[in-house]
């Protein structure tokens, strides 16, 4: 079987429309009809046969040639690849990601380097992104507002991208938790899927918005949708002060955990808590366990447009034919 397919195939149907036009509107004069007729033409008999030539037929195969090449371009010839496997899990699984202020905080480490809570949220979450295939994944960012940066998408790279490009403040230097999982139960309730998953991501508590995170955490259980909460943050940091002198602070101190477990509480969920960048990498490994990637084996091929080819063949005829008229015209 040749991999070959047109998108628009009764298209071809317009291949004898130059035909049909030649048939219904009437020809031009032919020269002798047209001709002058003058009583001593005879005389001139000789010397104008030596000067008719018969019409060429190229420019005619040429225009053919190019009308056929068109019809074809406009219908869209694509060459299918080899059948490709896609997973698809029946799920819709939304990160919610907490841009606040406090996110700032420097109580992560990555080789070796302090770096900010938001920093290692990035990494940790863009390899567990990378092993969702077959889940259609969706990306919010909260602090002061709530926002969806990516809609509902099987596209990882995309949502990876934004998620690598998002910035603390970018939302507001507050954390409206209520917010983001109400704006996530409506991107979610409409969905016909088997199953819906937040995963909620943030190092302090509900300071702003307008639905508090046990009400919209109601609603999420009314829309089955399923919140694992995870709190950052370390309990213990060094804070360096003037004069060499330091002390020992809790940088987590402002964390909401009775919230938080009774969010993932009421709706089937789990809450974890994530101190350094091993914990949270954990979290993320045992959430792989507690929602798999289902094996839901779906086939595409993918398909790589050729109408350029005869487009690029008509009107390459066609400027011959163009430059052809304009050589006989001078």
């Amino acid at each position: 079987m040749i991999p070959l397919e047109f998108a628009w195939p009764w298209l071809l149907l317009a291949l004898p429309l130059p035909l049909l036009v030649r048939w219904l509107l009437p020809a031009h004069l032919t020269a002798q009809q047209a001709a002058l007729k003058v009583p001593f033409l005879d005389d001139f008999a000789d010397e104008a046969t030596q000067h008719v030539t018969q019409p060429q037929r190229w420019p005619l195969w040429l225009a053919t040639l190019a009308w056929i090449a068109l019809v074809l371009a406009s219908t869209r010839p694509q060459w299918l690849g080899e059948p490709i496997e896609q997973a698809v899990s029946g799920r819709d699984l939304m990160l919610a990601v907490d841009l606040s202020g406090s996110m700032e905080t420097p109580d992560f480490i990555i080789n070796d380097q302090p770096v900010d809570r938001l920093t290692a949220t990035k990494q940790v979450a863009d390899e567990f992104i990378e092993r969702r295939a077959g889940d259609r994944l969706g990306l919010i960012l909260f602090g002061t507002q709530a926002y969806l940066q990516t809609p509902l998408t099987f596209d990882r790279t995309t949502v990876q991208t934004l998620l690598n490009e998002s910035a603390i403040g970018l939302a507001g230097d507050s954390t409206a938790i209520g917010d983001a999982i109400g704006l996530a139960v409506k991107r979610l309730k409409n969905q016909q899927v088997d199953s819906r998953v937040l995963i909620l991501l943030t190092d302090g508590a509900n300071t702003a918005g307008e639905v508090t995170p046990i009400k919209a955490a109601e609603l999420a259980a009314e829309q089955h949708l399923k919140i694992y909460t995870i709190g950052l943050g370390a309990d213990e940091m060094v804070q360096r002060l003037p004069l060499g002198f330091s002390r020992r602070v809790n940088p987590s101190a402002d964390l909401d955990e009775e919230t938080l477990t009774a969010i993932a509480k009421k709706t089937g969920g789990r809450y974890f808590r994530a101190r350094n960048t091993d914990e949270l990498n954990q979290i993320y490994q045992l959430l792989d366990q507690l929602e798999p990637v289902e094996k839901d084996k779906q086939y595409f091929r993918p398909r790589t447009e050729l109408y350029y080819w005869p487009l690029a063949l008509s009107l390459l005829l066609a400027g011959l034919i163009a430059l052809a008229r304009l050589r006989e015209a001078t």
